[in-house]
């Protein structure tokens, strides 16, 4: 949000708040405690009729700066929180030099200007970033120049601004599909159903990470406003509304070091099953399909010779206006048990569509009704509107209850054959209702996705082993890594919405989310054959591989032929590198250093890298360079060392762009000389790609 009017002015009707000095100090055995008046106090009248804010420090997990200022303290605390891993208690270092305060944790440390509240934030000496004058701010709206509330009209916002360094860059906050570096950007972490060619969100995460070796999370689930060098240019500033704010800077050797941190105090990202590594096929959005339909489409797949390993049932699986009841329609699926098993039967894992939304003519509405596991309004009425399903209402995940209601449907798809849910919505989250819990609505409205998935992910585990649990998810808050896979939403059918997708992922895997999908194709409207055989080669080397559509059959024999030749070739190409894919996504979920990467991100040294969004990172050793254009025509960037072509053998030397025109059955794909990587030649069978034969190879 933006607050100021030029460099010395605040907008009209705001009041500012910022410390002028540390007045007192306490030191426990674990944080740093300071009285940081807004006013010089020169007599003990300058003490009276002001504001003051307190501020505590803590590092809570190596080289990580807890931040936490107060205005007012009696605010009574309402969730939800995040689930972060850290030791509240764990000792903190304090060095005193006369007017210098100094926390010390590694090679990280926070000094502290007893005079002027500025703090300085440095690894090895070298400063990362730093506060100063009014960056640190309490800010309220309606000011009439009292510091007491006038007629109840109170708004207020913490404000922390830090310092951007010549040249430093900003990645992050989330899956966003604007530019993959942030500068210049205004950011607002509130999820949206907004599909992926604006500025909203599904998967809004309040975590930037800087190429300068350090990141920056805001622990606050409800709406965090950034501005990246928009407000003050050579600034980020950060503002929640309320009487505090909480943060943490976390420090790093490089940008993979902090997201190591970052993961370790958010959650790794959970390991997926060999079998998702494989082709995902669904029946798309609002295409009329049943038994036969869906068999068609695997028979098809078979006598063209391109292996699937999951196949998905989108939203019409149940009956229209019945969504979510977990009820099969029976006029297109008299027999779903049997289908399920023979479609189980040729090796296939089945995943079905769902959303935490109960529609009126839902079997589970009234019984939800009755027994409150649906969110309600203040006066105790249910809340229902009309979008998306006539009359629908939300699952209250906060209720234990409502959790295990919730579960039991799942629960006996999952008895009958499904293996894993597609956890669509969750972002158009109301805030004028009632928690079970008590919980503040504005919180919940990004933190609900978590509650979702999680709730979700924890029935797949219970019921199938946690090496087996997955969801294909759309919605995300900080945390959710640990419940993957998520896909991107929402895109349309062209190349436009085919780059800027990748934009999303890598912003997202930015943002400690190790895997990544999208829909290949496109969603929206149907694409070329030309755009769906590019999206094709893109899709199927990235992290996991779905074909899906809103109006439209996603099968290549509804294209050309050839398409069906581009899907066969990438498909099977997929497959022979699963063993690759499997020790890299253990890295991933040991680490939490995405699998699906930037170059930025991997290539730190390289300032030709910094702002690469159409070319990435597969694991360690494989850049991707997908095409983007009618003509065929690739142009990308080869890091400096040796580099093998994958698919050819061809051994070039880097630190080059290279523009070259590639055929369908082609795609910029090049291994760093002198990896080895793990195949299985030949492999049909995902599930199966590490119990064959399995191939190292030298490059």
């Amino acid at each position: 949000m933006k607050f100021h009017n030029g460099c010395w002015l605040f907008k009209e009707g705001f009041g500012s708040f910022s410390p002028q000095e540390i007045y007192e100090v306490k030191k426990t055995g674990s944080a740093l405690e300071l009285c940081a008046p807004a006013r010089k106090i020169v007599k003990k009248g300058d003490t009276l009729d002001g504001v003051n804010l307190s501020i505590r420090i803590t590092v809570p997990a190596p080289e990580t700066f807890r931040v936490q200022v107060v205005h007012h303290k009696g605010v009574r605390k309402k969730g939800p929180a995040f689930e972060l891993n850290m030791d509240p208690d764990r000792p903190i270092t304090i060095e005193e030099d006369g007017e210098l305060l100094r926390v010390v944790d590694g090679r990280m440390s926070l000094s502290i200007d007893k005079n002027s509240c500025g703090m300085v934030f440095m690894r090895d000496g070298k400063v990362l970033t730093r506060c100063e004058g009014k960056d640190l701010a309490y800010i309220r709206g309606h000011w009439t120049g009292l510091a007491y509330d006038v007629h109840g009209q109170k708004e207020a916002w913490m404000n922390q601004s830090l310092g951007l360094s010549v040249g430093e860059l900003i990645y992050g906050l989330g899956e966003r599909f604007t530019p993959l570096v942030k500068n210049g950007q205004s950011v607002s972490v509130w999820n949206e159903d907004g599909g992926t060619s604006t500025e909203q969100s599904y998967k809004n995460i309040p975590f930037y990470l800087s190429d300068r070796g350090y990141g920056v999370f805001v622990n606050h689930p409800e709406r965090v406003e950034f501005e990246v060098g928009t407000e003050q240019v050579s600034k980020l500033g950060f503002s929640v509304e309320g009487e505090s704010l909480d943060y943490f800077l976390i420090g790093g050797a490089s940008m993979k070091d902090v997201l190591v941190r970052y993961t370790d105090l958010t959650g790794k990202p959970a390991m997926p099953p060999a079998w998702s590594f494989g082709l995902w096929l669904s029946t798309s959005f609002t295409t009329n399909y049943d038994e036969k339909t869906v068999m068609s489409f695997i028979d098809g797949m078979e006598e063209r010779g391109i292996p699937l390993s999951v196949f998905h049932f989108d939203c019409c699986w149940m009956r229209e206006f019945h969504w979510t009841d977990f009820i099969w329609d029976e006029r297109v699926f008299p027999d779903p048990e049997g289908m399920l098993a023979r479609i189980k039967a040729r090796g296939i894992r089945i995943c079905v569509w769902i959303n935490p939304y109960i529609g009126q003519e839902s079997a589970l509405f009234d019984e939800g009704a009755e027994k409150g596991y649906l969110l309600r309004r203040p006066n105790g009425d249910v809340w229902q509107w009309d979008m998306w399903q006539p009359g629908l209402a939300i699952v209250d995940f906060t209720n234990p209850e409502a959790v295990k209601w919730y579960q039991q449907g799942l629960g006996k798809l999952l008895d009958m054959g499904v293996d894993c849910f597609k956890t669509d919505f969750g972002e158009r989250i109301p805030t004028d209702v009632v928690y079970a819990d008590g919980s503040d609505p504005r919180k919940m409205h990004n933190y609900y996705t978590y509650l979702y998935n999680q709730a979700v992910y924890e029935v797949l585990a219970e019921k199938k082993g946690r090496e087996e649990a997955l969801v294909f998810a759309r919605s995300a808050t900080a945390g959710g890594q640990k419940f993957p896979v998520h896909w991107g939403g929402d895109c349309w059918s062209n190349y436009e919405s085919m780059a800027e997708s990748l934009r999303g992922g890598l912003s997202l895997t930015c943002s400690g989310f190790g895997y990544w999908s999208h829909d290949m194709g496109g969603f929206e409207q149907q694409s070329t054959a030309d755009v769906y055989k590019r999206w094709a080669a893109f899709g199927l080397l990235s992290t996991h591989s779905r074909l899906h559509g809103s109006t439209s059959y996603r099968v290549p024999w509804v294209y050309d032929e050839e398409a069906v030749d581009v899907l066969r070739f990438f498909t099977r190409l997929k497959l022979e590198l699963v063993p690759y894919l499997y020790e890299q996504a253990q890295k991933t979920s040991r680490t939490g250093i995405p699998m699906m990467r930037s170059m930025a991100l991997e290539f730190e040294g390289d300032p030709n890298c910094r702002y690469l969004d159409r070319q990435y990172m597969l694991g360690d050793s494989l850049l991707v360079a997908p095409i983007f254009n009618d003509e065929g025509i690739a142009e990308y960037y080869l890091p400096q060392g040796e580099w093998v072509n994958y698919l050819t053998g061809e051994r070039v030397f880097g630190g080059v762009w290279r523009k070259e025109k590639h055929g369908y059955l082609s795609i910029p794909l090049w291994v760093r000389a002198g990896s080895v990587i793990s195949v299985a030649p030949g492999c049909m069978d995902a599930a199966k790609a590490l119990d064959g034969e399995i191939e190292r190879r030298q490059f």
